[in-house]
């Protein structure tokens, strides 16, 4: 797949009708080196994407469920097909390590098949009350055009659980992309059209838009747009709901988390220990839902310690793009950018200075690697609890640790977070892990296991982990007019 596009990406090449100002930007993330830009859109090339997106809304409300489905099945077959040169463009713009971001790919065309076999019968009329004089159901209708804000650590997986639902459900959508992955933007944007082109259906359905921040107010403003969805940080939560909600529009938001991970008891302290710091180090500590702080019960908690330390000690910096499997290699890759680097530094010298001990790792990696975005995976314990760095989310390496005397005090303590996103708990006594589970307070929960992330389970968060659902039965219902139809016989 190349990167040219044909549409709206397209049309903001160099020149006189291109935007001044910044510009979607490709950075490899293992090397420093800048490999695309794009320009933004002008106002006048985004005005006439919303009129387009608009006219296809009203023929594509229209088209059969199943047929809208067929172009969610194609996609998916498409995204299957193309996954490893998918996966090449992400590990290029983000420094996601190969292995897993074919499998990225790959879990982007499930969710597609989840929704392309599924979603008729989810958009089908709930019948409420048919009797012999009446018959009365919820419809499950489109409500027209969506705007999606999608990050850049999941590139193709985010767009995947926004789009697949929606676009079945009968919706149109107009994505923004994270402007530090334009070639994954337009990667996954020409596979959409050519799932709608070879099954008959305009492309103007799904548009990519390299917008500035100031349009992208403007398309929340735009009475034609019913909705939209955001996956980011709280500050741009905050700033889309607000917008949104001046604009009576609808919006989801999946935000981050801190989310708690709970071991009240095991069999093998080791392998425990493997296991959070594997959990924790997928996509390089860049998942919004990681187990961000693990919480050990006070007996196991000196050998918890030791054994991460001894797993993190024997993990090195390679080329992401020559990573296969990171734990059985024993590898980690860069973060995404320079910024999130030197973040993740700025956050580490400021858990030390509030009283935190760094066991191993947390440097900025030199030699071979000095031009790329790494930093060394780091155990961390001793955060205080309370101060103003434990509140903080750490989004990169960084294994923390806490200690718990108790049961209760293990829930408090995770439950001591301003995020609700995930949770997981494990014990080997029969129901404690359960048990403990149900004081929880967080949008998913796992016992003796991670809550389970597949295109059928719903994924979403309370608190300032944001509102709202994606994938599964509940995430086709978010942007759909759940229409009360009654009918005398």
């Amino acid at each position: 797949m190349s990167e040219t596009s044909t549409t709206s990406a397209a049309s903001a090449s160099s020149g006189p009708s291109a935007s001044s100002g910044p510009v979607y930007r490709a950075v490899n993330p293992a090397t420093g080196t800048t490999t695309a830009t794009y320009p933004h859109l002008t106002d006048t090339e985004l005005a006439g994407i919303l009129d387009t997106a608009a006219a296809a809304a009203a023929t594509w409300r229209a088209t059969p469920v199943t047929h809208r489905a067929a172009v969610a099945a194609r996609i998916a077959d498409l995204l299957r097909r193309h996954a490893r040169e998918l996966a090449y463009t992400a590990t290029a713009e983000m420094g996601k390590p190969l292995g897993e971001a074919v499998g990225e790919a790959e879990f982007s065309a499930d969710i597609f098949t989840y929704y392309a076999d599924n979603g008729p019968t989810l958009c089908a009329d709930r019948v409420l009350d048919d009797s012999d004089t009446s018959r009365t159901v919820i419809q499950h209708r489109p409500v027209g055009v969506l705007l999606g804000i999608m990050p850049w650590n999941y590139p193709y997986y985010q767009i995947a659980r926004f789009v697949a639902p929606n676009l079945v459900a009968g919706n149109t959508i107009v994505l923004k992309h994270a402007e530090s992955v334009p070639g994954c933007a337009l990667a996954i944007e020409k596979i959409i059209h050519q799932a709608l082109r070879d099954t008959g259906h305009p492309e103007a359905v799904y548009t990519n838009i390299f917008a500035t921040h100031d349009q992208i107010s403007t398309v929340i403003n735009d009475p034609r747009v019913q909705g939209v969805s955001l996956t980011g940080s709280e500050r741009a939560g905050a700033a889309i709901a607000a917008q949104a909600g001046a604009a009576l529009t609808k919006a989801v938001l999946e935000l981050g988390g801190s989310d708690p991970y709970v071991i009240l008891s095991t069999t093998d302290v080791h392998a425990a220990a493997a296991d959070a710091v594997a959990v924790r180090l997928e996509n390089t500590g860049q998942a919004c839902n990681s187990n961000k702080r693990i919480i050990v019960a006070d007996d196991i908690y000196d050998r918890f310690v030791d054994a991460a330390v001894d797993i993190v000690s024997g993990l090195s910096p390679r080329d992401p793009a020559q990573i296969s499997d990171y734990t059985a290699e024993r590898a980690y890759g860069p973060l995404s950018s320079q910024r999130a680097a030197q973040g993740l530094l700025d956050q580490l010298d400021r858990a030390v200075a509030a009283g935190a001990t760094v066991h191993v790792g947390g440097t900025r990696v030199g030699g071979a690697f000095a031009d790329g975005f790494y930093v060394s995976p780091a155990v961390v314990t001793g955060i205080p609890v309370g101060s103003q760095i434990y509140y903080e989310e750490f989004f990169g390496p960084v294994v923390t640790v806490y200690r718990a005397g108790s049961d209760a005090e293990a829930l408090a303590l995770a439950n001591n977070t301003q995020y609700g996103l995930g949770s997981t708990v494990f014990a080997v006594e029969p129901g404690r892990a359960e048990a403990f589970a149900e004081g929880l307070d967080a949008g998913m929960t796992g016992v003796n296991q991670s809550a389970p992330e597949t295109e059928g389970m719903p994924f979403g968060g309370v608190k300032r982990s944001g509102y709202g659902r994606e994938l599964g039965p509940l995430g086709i219902d978010e942007f759909v007019n759940k229409r009360l139809y009654s009918v005398k016989k």
